[in-house]
């Protein structure tokens, strides 16, 4: 008898949270379930913590249930006060439409939009623009207290600053769209991220007091280290899946550095690899763990860029720090002849242009501290720069033990 897809996720760290735990799981065991998870198409790519939640729609789906991706390009317009400090920008409906496209782009990798259980896309402003807004709060704002919500701990960061009645309506209207799918699709399970745990029950609970059906909720926790800080971010920003965003070699490359502490709690999360094989890739510890963090960064970068970008990715890694693998493959800035002029190939000019370091004057305090090389060598003069000669064969700067960036003369 295969395993019940609630105990896998249980056991790859996919669930923090569930409303009726037992009840779900009896559930997910006998029948074929229509769940969903929220995404607000606020940006044009997914990050790594969407990665999470899209890891535990590709489990279910594995496990015979099918998803539904809702994009929320109603609740966009309004903006999630979850862990806000500030009221968000409104999209525009061109801005919805295109960062969704990219969304399914993205997903497509993990999550099969074919066949008998393949997931399928709706957006809530199907059902949210036409709204009337007195017959919406006789059916649904007759249901919740103000003094409940109040409680809830996505509204609390926002009470000091100023917690408009607009951002206030959000989870109505998630409330609202569990309803609207468990009506139109018979979905019986929501998931998501920890930080709607409080607007997903109230769409529970919305659904038994007007539907009288057992519906449910799961959340999944945020990646976090061991040391409890959430991961995925770099000195460039967010890890996000958009390569021109965050680059193939940079997210091969955080995966590969990550502390000892956090390899088996990531290959759990983020791969597909079975836990068995986690934990015997983790179990000696030590020196062995270098190629647990080997395994999991090349099979991150495969699920997510596909086969070929994440052997380029391996190879230019092993070019760095093995002495082998294909060198043109690391992170390059080819240097027009404009570029060349205005840095005048001056080291700390070009720390920046790389993505090495934020500004100049940080990449100065770099060098000052003995921290930059180019091909080996110790950069030690802050007004340092490079050899015209040298750049036809290109160059490779280096900051602290993990930033690389190779420079060559455009041809």
């Amino acid at each position: 008898m295969s395993a019940n897809v609630y105990d896998i996720l249980m056991e790859r760290g996919l669930i923090k949270q569930a409303s009726h735990p037992e009840e779900t799981r009896e559930l997910l065991a006998n029948e074929r379930v229509t769940f969903y998870i929220g995404f607000d198409p606020t940006a044009d790519s997914l990050h790594i913590g969407h990665y999470v939640v899209l890891m535990t729609m590709a489990h279910m789906q594995r496990a015979g249930h099918r998803p539904i991706v809702l994009l929320g390009g109603g609740t966009a317009m309004i903006g999630d006060p979850s862990g806000k400090t500030e009221l968000r920008r409104m999209l525009t409906q061109q801005d919805i439409d295109r960062n969704a496209a990219c969304f399914r782009k993205q997903m497509e990798r993990i999550v099969s939009f074919e066949g008998e259980n393949g997931a399928i896309m709706v957006n809530n402003a199907d059902w949210l623009r036409p709204l009337n807004f007195l017959e919406f709060m006789k059916e649904v704002g007759t249901e919740f207290t103000v003094n409940r919500m109040l409680a809830a701990e996505c509204y609390k960061m926002r009470m000091q600053s100023g917690l408009t009645f607009f951002e206030m309506s959000y989870m109505l209207m998630q409330s609202y769209d569990f309803l609207m799918l468990n009506r139109r699709y018979g979905c019986v399970l929501q998931m998501g991220g920890d930080d709607q745990w409080s607007n997903m029950l109230g769409g529970v609970d919305l659904i038994r007091k007007k539907e009288r059906k057992p519906v449910s909720c799961v959340t999944t926790g945020l990646l976090v280290n061991s040391e409890g800080n959430k991961m995925g971010k770099t000195e460039r920003g967010a890890m996000w899946l958009d390569p021109d965003k965050c680059p193939v070699y940079d997210f091969y490359q955080y995966w590969r550095n990550i502390p000892d502490a956090d390899v088996e709690t990531c290959l759990g999360m983020l791969t597909f690899i079975p836990m068995e094989e986690v934990r015997a890739l983790c179990a000696e510890g030590g020196a062995a763990l270098n190629e647990a963090k080997r395994v999991l960064a090349f099979a991150l970068t495969e699920q997510v860029h596909g086969t070929e970008a994440a052997q380029r990715a391996q190879q230019a890694a092993e070019a760095l720090f093995c002495g082998g693998g294909d060198i043109s493959h690391m992170p390059t800035i080819e240097l027009t002849a404009q570029d060349a002029e205005r840095t005048g190939l001056r080291v700390v000019e070009l720390l920046v242009l790389g993505g090495l370091c934020k500004s100049n004057s940080d990449a100065r305090r770099m060098i000052a501290s003995g921290a930059v090389f180019c091909d080996g060598d110790k950069i030690t003069d802050i007004n340092a720069r490079l050899d015209e000669s040298r750049l036809a064969g290109g160059v490779i700067l280096k900051k602290g033990k993990k930033g690389f960036v190779r420079v060559l003369a455009a041809k």
